[in-house]
């Protein structure tokens, strides 16, 4: 199960900051957020970062070790 952590915006539509969550890769991942959480999570998904062991990522077909830790980063305002 990878380990996802919300921050920001991501945190507050998910109504969690962490979860264990099954998927093989970053798009049945994603999908399976949107299932558990709604509309408003993937509204923040769209305009989200996704790090996956801390490196960026955006195919969907990226592959996520079972233990893998993943990072949902909102955009953030700045100044």
């Amino acid at each position: 199960m990878a380990t996802v952590r919300y921050f920001a915006a991501a945190a507050e539509a998910a109504g969690t900051e962490s979860e264990r969550v099954n998927a093989d890769d970053l798009g049945s991942l994603k999908e399976r957020l949107v299932e558990l959480h709604g509309a408003e999570l993937a509204r923040v998904l769209g305009l989200s970062s996704v790090l996956h062991e801390g490196q960026y990522v955006s195919d969907p077909a990226t592959a996520l070790a079972h233990d893998a830790v993943v990072d949902v980063l909102p955009p953030f305002a700045g100044g």
